[in-house]
Parts: structure tokens; sequence; C-alpha cells
């Protein structure tokens, strides 16, 4: 079967198209799938790009196909199934139990980058009605986080007023999913076509954090001086200071990305004055996945797909990825 594998872990050019032998049947508690869809995240960059990825490894953890087998004893899945890919194999209900990537798919263990998966069962979920596979694909990381951003951890109700930094993968489902639940959204970019782009998907206001870099304080000019009740920050130590500014006394702060870095300095002076909440978001459980799924299936919401790339072109994607381009996923399709 056609396969990218990392060949020259923190090199240049590190991947390489490949043939790897068909993995054969399901065993006991297993599937057989045939996978047509993956998208990237930043965490691909980062392991692709990293001197420590063994030689060999096949990434991508998002994936979406079509079980062709099932073995013994599975239940929840039959040959036929439309599914994608869970992030967190073991995560399966209730608040974190994990803070590793030891298990997870395109990172501890092979990914999706390959034609043919055999794993075990519990790494798949149906996927909603009606969707492509690269639109299922885009849920194993993306939607989840989002979604646990907005509703196991930020307690998003209508009304609310919600700010989403970029607009990533991450960031622009949650903003389609901010406005589903009845929110007030506010989006930063450094662009404005992106900003007039994130206005047309139904962001209600926007800003410029180059041309307004203490953009915290126009969120409490929107927000009539009390603050956004739920900031998405997807930067970490660069962007923080401004989410804390931004959200009101008592709101809430989902840490979802480190794009800036994975430590700074933090002003735990107005985290205490403020009294806010600040959770850390490492994508989400089973149970989140499924209740993410009922609400695509029940609104028709559609994931923002910027560009497609043939898996052969894996090292294209990434480049176009990394430069920062995108609005929304970047995908790619088997």
């Amino acid at each position: 079967m056609k396969a990218v594998i990392v060949r020259h872990p923190g090199e240049k050019d590190v991947l390489e198209v490949t043939d790897l032998p068909d993995p054969g049947r399901p065993g006991p508690g297993e599937v057989r799938v045939r996978i047509h869809a993956s998208a990237l995240n930043y965490h691909d960059n980062m392991v692709m790009g990293s001197p420590d990825t063994p030689v060999g490894h096949v990434p991508l953890a998002d994936g979406a196909g079509v079980v062709e087998a099932v073995g013994e004893s599975v239940t929840h899945l039959a040959t036929g199934d439309a599914v994608f890919a869970r992030f967190f194999p073991g995560w399966l209900a209730g608040g974190p139990v994990i803070d590793h990537f030891g298990t997870t798919p395109g990172i501890g263990v092979p990914g999706y980058a390959r034609e043919v998966v055999v794993a075990p069962a519990v790494q798949f979920e149906r996927a909603p009605r009606g969707y492509s596979h690269l639109e299922a694909a885009t849920l194993t990381v993306a939607g989840l986080t989002a979604w646990a951003a907005l509703h196991d951890n930020g307690g998003v109700k209508s009304g609310d007023t919600i700010v989403l930094q970029g607009t990533g993968g991450v960031s622009v489902f949650a903003l389609q999913l901010a406005k589903l639940a009845g929110a007030t959204t506010i989006v930063t970019s450094s662009s404005e076509e992106k900003l007039k782009r994130a206005r047309a998907l139904g962001a209600d206001h926007v800003i410029n954090y180059r041309s307004q870099p203490e953009w915290g304080e126009r969120v409490r000019e929107l927000t009539k001086g009390s603050g956004a009740d739920l900031v998405l920050d997807v930067g970490g130590p660069s962007t923080l200071p401004q989410s804390i500014q931004a959200v009101r006394v008592g709101g809430r702060i989902s840490v979802i990305g480190v794009l800036t870095g994975l430590s700074g300095d933090i002003p735990t002076g107005a985290i205490n004055m403020k009294q806010v909440r600040l959770n850390g978001v490492l994508v989400g459980n089973h149970q989140q996945l499924g209740d993410l799924v009922r609400a695509i299936e029940g609104s028709g919401l559609r994931p923002v797909i910027d560009r497609k790339f043939p898996l052969e072109e894996l090292g294209e994607a990434l480049r176009y990825f990394t430069s920062g381009a995108h609005l929304g996923k970047v995908g790619i399709e088997l």
C-alpha cells in the first residue's frame, strides 16, 4: 500500500513516498479501514520536523475512510461504515486522564498517511451523515478541540461573547460552533482579507492585532467595558496577556495552542484580580466527539476546507500550511 513516512527526521525534506506491506485482516477487537482523507494540524509540523521522530514513522493524526472488515467482538462498527479517527483512543469520557501523546496515532504510534490501517476499533468514530471523508477527517483534532474548548471547558451559552484568535482550523470551527450556540463572536487576525472572510462566516466583530496590538482593550470597548465571557487562546505566552485583558471578571480562557512558544511570562496578578478560570484544552474524549457529531447532524454545519493536496504532495501541503496562508483546514486526499 502507498504511504508517506518520515525518512529524514529534522532535515529540510523529511518525507518520502513509499510502499508498505498490506496490514492484512483485523484481529479480535480490530477493524481494517481504507483511508481516504486526512488534514494537517500544528503538531504535525512538530512531529515531522523533530530530529527525535523515529525513521519510518507514519505521520498524521487526522484520518477518515471506510471500514473494510471487522474483527471478532467489534460491535459499534460494521463493514461499510464511514468512520474517522479518535485522537485519544483510551479517553472514553469524563475529565482529563492523559498528559502525553504516546498512544495518539500520527504522534506516538503510526498515523494515517497510508492507504490502509488495521487498528483497534476504539480508534474510530462513525462519521456524520452526509459528510465527505475529508470533512470527517477535520473533526479528529480541530473540530473536537473547538467543541471541548467552547462547551466542556468554556460553558458557552446563548448571548455569551467569545474571542477567537486567528483563522486556523480550530478557530474557524469554534467560530461556526459559537454562532450555532447563539454567541457573539470577535475574531482577531493580522490579515484584513482573512478578517473579511471571517465576517462572511458569521463573525460579529473583527480586530486586526497588527494594527491594534492592544487588542484586549478593543475587546473591552466592544463589550462596553465588561470583557468577553470566553477567550480561546491559540498563541500561548505571547498572546495570553492580551487574552487576560480581554476576558471579563470571572470569565474563562481556554488555552488550546502554543504557537508562540511553550513557556513565557504570565501576569498572575491580573489572573488573580480578575478571578479568571484558565483551562488547558488537549483535544477531547470519545463522549465529547459523539456530542459534536450529533450537533453537526442536527445543524448541517460543514467545515471550512482551504485547500486540498494529494498524499504524494504531503511535503508541499506542509509548506503551505506552515506559511500561514490558509483559513480553516488544509486537507490531504488519498
